[in-house]
């Protein structure tokens, strides 16, 4: 006897046996694809650790992406709710992308030097996914985008990225929707360029938190002030990681190390969102 659709009734049982050479879930997520990306240069114990979550975090970083990009396209259809359902979620996602540093962290120094020069000159910040974020999250800067100019594919998306509109761009637009008083000069400023703080920006981010809770757009602040608290977090927790493990030596890539990083902790996204607090 068969149920609707010619599929046998429910026994509570798993199903064990599948026609064909593989399995649903492994074809699903394409696991016997996934399972042979994992090349570590080197035998030391550790270099698995920092290889597999390196790429954790790259799928963390593509997965935040598109949910950002999906924020940013509710915005500009004025969809609030769904935009802040999704920032919520995304906020979720940042802190199990921060969680990896607490992996990381468990690496003492002899064990990353054990394959630190098999690096060579790869280091984080040569990540295109990572640097998408940062540009649909609004940290505009375009000489970091060359790192990637020879690799036409990936250099043809980072420049998207970086001359498409901003998640902030998105809820200034419709800010100025609600009749904020945002600045033409903001409104219609050259997306690739940094993104320049403006008082009357911040005064209308207070304005809107002066009139309190019960407005999609107060409900709208604080979804992104929570994601861009916990990119913040991100931030510090990876200073501290890698002070831990490699103290004040150059980072791999070029990069000052540590100094660096403590430079890139110090950024908020979306400014007046936190400045605009010392005015309430």
């Amino acid at each position: 006897m068969t149920t609707l659709g010619g599929r046998e009734p429910a026994t509570g049982e798993p199903h064990l046996d599948f026609p064909g050479p593989s399995t649903p879930y492994i074809d699903y997520q394409c696991l016997d694809v996934l399972f042979s990306l994992q090349r570590p240069l080197s035998d030391a114990p550790a270099e698995p650790t920092f290889y597999i979550l390196g790429q954790v975090k790259e799928l963390l970083f593509k997965l935040l992406y598109g949910e950002l990009c999906a924020v940013r396209g509710l915005l500009d259809g004025d969809d609030v709710a769904q935009a802040v359902w999704t920032l919520r979620r995304t906020r979720r996602v940042i802190e199990l992308l921060t969680s990896t540093w607490d992996v990381l962290g468990t690496l003492a120094p002899t064990e990353f030097n054990a394959f630190r020069e098999h690096l060579g000159q790869a280091s984080g910040f040569q990540s295109y996914m990572y640097r998408m974020l940062e540009y649909v999250l609004g940290n505009k800067n375009a000489s970091m985008a060359r790192p990637h100019r020879r690799v036409p594919h990936v250099h043809e998306e980072v420049q998207e990225a970086l001359q498409a509109p901003s998640v902030y761009d998105a809820a200034l637009h419709l800010l100025a929707r609600r009749g904020a008083d945002i600045p033409e000069a903001v409104l219609a400023r050259d997306l690739a360029e940094p993104y320049v703080p403006h008082v009357a920006v911040e005064r209308a981010w207070a304005d809107l938190y002066r009139a309190g809770p019960g407005d999609d757009m107060f409900e709208l602040a604080e979804a992104l002030i929570s994601v861009a608290e916990g990119f913040g977090r991100w931030r510090a927790l990876h200073l501290l990681t890698v002070e831990r493990i490699i103290g004040n030596k150059a980072g791999t890539g070029g990069t000052a190390g540590v100094d660096w990083l403590r430079r890139a902790s110090e950024h908020r996204f979306f400014p007046e969102l936190w400045s605009a607090r010392s005015l309430l």
